[in-house]
């Protein structure tokens, strides 16, 4: 029997990942900062959530997993997010990385934040197109 042949399945209520930390406790505290909302956690394993969007946070680490490990969080506008991380210090309080907003080539706004585990995140907008003629 193939696939063609089965009803198709219901609808995913949601996907999530998990994300490694190398401090959990640090992890916890930047992600909060960062916006997130802390929703649930126990000494191995967290849950955090931002509008309908969640992942989870472990309290375990390996560097090839972490470094390898690239999110793509769409907003609906990224300056709120930059200027949040600025006005807070977080990369003067956390082993965070970052990169300016730019403009790429794929139609969309983004900078990168590498969280203090290593994961990679771009956060991006839609780009505004406009008429050069």
């Amino acid at each position: 029997m193939n696939a063609a042949n089965h009803p198709p399945l219901p609808e995913p209520i949601s996907l999530a990942t998990f994300l490694p930390a190398r401090d959990f406790a640090q992890s916890l505290a930047f992600y909060q900062e960062l916006g997130f909302a802390l929703i649930w956690q126990d000494a191995g394993l967290a849950r955090f959530q931002l509008g309908g969007q969640v992942f989870f946070l472990q309290n375990r680490y390996s560097p090839g997993w972490a470094e390898e490990t690239m999110l793509h969080l769409h907003v609906p506008a990224i300056d709120p997010w930059w200027q949040r991380i600025a006005d807070l210090r977080l990369a003067d309080r956390y082993p965070i990385r970052l990169q300016a907003p730019q403009d790429q080539p794929w139609g969309m706004r983004d900078f990168v934040l590498i969280d203090p585990s290593g994961v990679l995140w771009r956060i991006a907008e839609n780009s505004e197109t406009k008429d050069s003629a």
